[in-house]
């Protein structure tokens, strides 16, 4: 055995020990304050680097349920806007079928039919363009399919969902026109005596003495019971034309007076005469046409394409049709999300497709004759299918897909959250017991300093 007081090396050792045991409690203890078992990369590099990637996820699943609780507001807001549709279209329709009973109506309860029906037709319209979820609006077909044409003689009227965007070449090879009838003779001075013209039906009776204008402006004046505009031609002739293009409309007039250059010169023969329907052609696909509209068919690309046009024949420029849905980030990684397109539900944009109706769609119809209330009902209940197609699809989406991915979100973030902890958190038992421990080898320790330093006071006896 040897005695040494320069160098202490028990004295060392066990200061060694000490600062390893105070380390181990300061560890302790931040990992008791803070409640997380890693605090710093040192603690556990590979358990750090795995758990804030579990944290970006957890974080982002949270956010992604946030989002889809906003899409299902949304959704919510635009079915809710299109249930006020559906009651006001129910509405229409039993104004539709009041009037056609054209037995016991008069031209006073028909007039107030079509003015409700207007009125009604106007509101749907607001609705479509005024219905937002904070500032987006989700009627207008901004959300949906929408058009542009390169022609201004040409107007999109509407898409389907089956419509594939795209850039379509338009091409018209027969003209839309109106149902003609000319005046056989010219009215050159004021009528000579007083007539009636019956037009599609309707008597207008005309006073003796008045002028060509005045003929004109007395036959405008029943407009919206024949559907007919009178002017004058270059010749001064009078010339009735329907107001509505395509073989389901015509015009029939005649006179209960034979043509006279003092009459108005329609005569007592009737002079008829039937629109045509545009023919053509989108994108080099088969297209429908029906009056100026033109509607890709069934099966194609362009399918529910409408455009309307009453150009001449030739090509007229090109469409270009974009999708534009909402998307939602209903995921916390990158193309974690859904879309739906909602078109616009203006009354342009309902009641379409229907095959032989002289109506193209809701914003068309009128009810002043019987004829036309039984075309308005089946355009109106084309209009209430689709308009309940729209809302089950949207009660869908939200019901399995945003509440469904919602439930799916919050079982992953439970999972997640217990697998972060476990890799992050502090095991307050088990470092507790740590503590106690390393805070008794903390007394030992400092008691065993103090005898190591006491050791080469056993030198001093050496020397006496």
């Amino acid at each position: 055995m040897s005695f040494r007081i320069n160098h202490n090396i028990s004295s060392i050792n066990a200061l060694r020990n000490l600062g390893k045991t105070e380390f181990s409690v300061a560890k302790s203890l931040e990992r008791l304050s803070s409640g997380l078992r890693i605090n710093k990369g040192a603690d556990d590099p590979a358990g750090l680097v795995i758990s804030e990637r579990m944290r970006a996820q957890i974080a982002g699943i949270r956010q992604a349920v946030e989002n889809a609780e906003t899409a299902t507001a949304m959704v919510q807001t635009a079915e809710g806007a299109m249930t006020e549709i559906h009651s006001l279209l129910n509405n229409i329709r039993e104004l539709a079928v009041h009037a056609a009973n054209s037995g016991a109506n008069d031209s006073v309860m028909i007039a107030a039919d079509q003015d409700e029906i207007e009125n009604a037709i106007a509101t749907i319209n607001r609705i479509s363009a005024q219905t937002q979820f904070g500032v987006k609006k989700l009627l207008d077909g901004s959300s949906g399919v929408n058009g542009s044409t390169t022609d201004s003689a040409v107007t999109f009227l509407s898409a389907t969902e089956n419509t594939v965007a795209g850039t379509y070449a338009i091409n018209i090879t027969t003209q839309a026109e109106q149902a003609v009838v000319t005046a056989g003779t010219t009215q050159t001075a004021v009528l000579g005596a007083d007539e009636t013209l019956t037009i599609n039906g309707v008597q207008i009776n005309l006073v003796s003495g008045m002028t060509q204008n005045q003929v004109v402006d007395r036959i405008n004046e029943y407009n919206a019971s024949t559907g007919v505009t009178a002017s004058l031609n270059a010749n001064n002739q009078l010339t009735l034309s329907s107001d509505a293009y395509g073989s389901n409309i015509n015009i029939s007039a005649a006179s209960n007076v034979a043509a006279a250059t003092t009459s108005t010169g329609i005569g007592t023969t009737v002079l008829s005469d039937t629109g045509v329907d545009i023919a053509g052609t989108i994108g080099g696909l088969a297209a429908t046409g029906r009056g100026a509209v033109l509607t890709g068919d069934t099966g194609t690309a362009i399918e529910g394409l409408s455009i309307m046009t009453t150009g001449a024949a030739g090509a007229h420029g090109s469409i270009i049709v974009s999708s534009n849905p909402l998307v939602f980030q209903v995921g916390p990684n990158k193309n974690q999300t859904v879309s739906i397109l909602i078109n616009a539900m203006a009354a342009s944009n309902l009641g379409t497709g229907v095959v032989g109706n002289t109506f193209n769609n809701l914003s068309e119809i009128d009810v002043n004759s019987a004829s036309h209330a039984q075309d308005a009902i089946e355009i109106i209940d084309k209009a209430i299918e689709q308009v309940s197609a729209k809302r089950g699809e949207l009660g869908a989406f939200q019901k399995n897909t945003l509440e469904s991915n919602t439930n799916n979100l919050q079982v992953a973030e439970e999972n997640l959250v217990s697998a972060e902890s476990v890799i992050r958190d502090t095991d307050f038992a088990g470092e507790m017991a740590r503590l106690t421990k390393n805070q008794i080898l903390l007394q030992s320790g400092t008691a065993m300093l103090v005898q190591a330093n006491q050791i080469p006071q056993v030198v001093l006896q050496l020397l006496k």
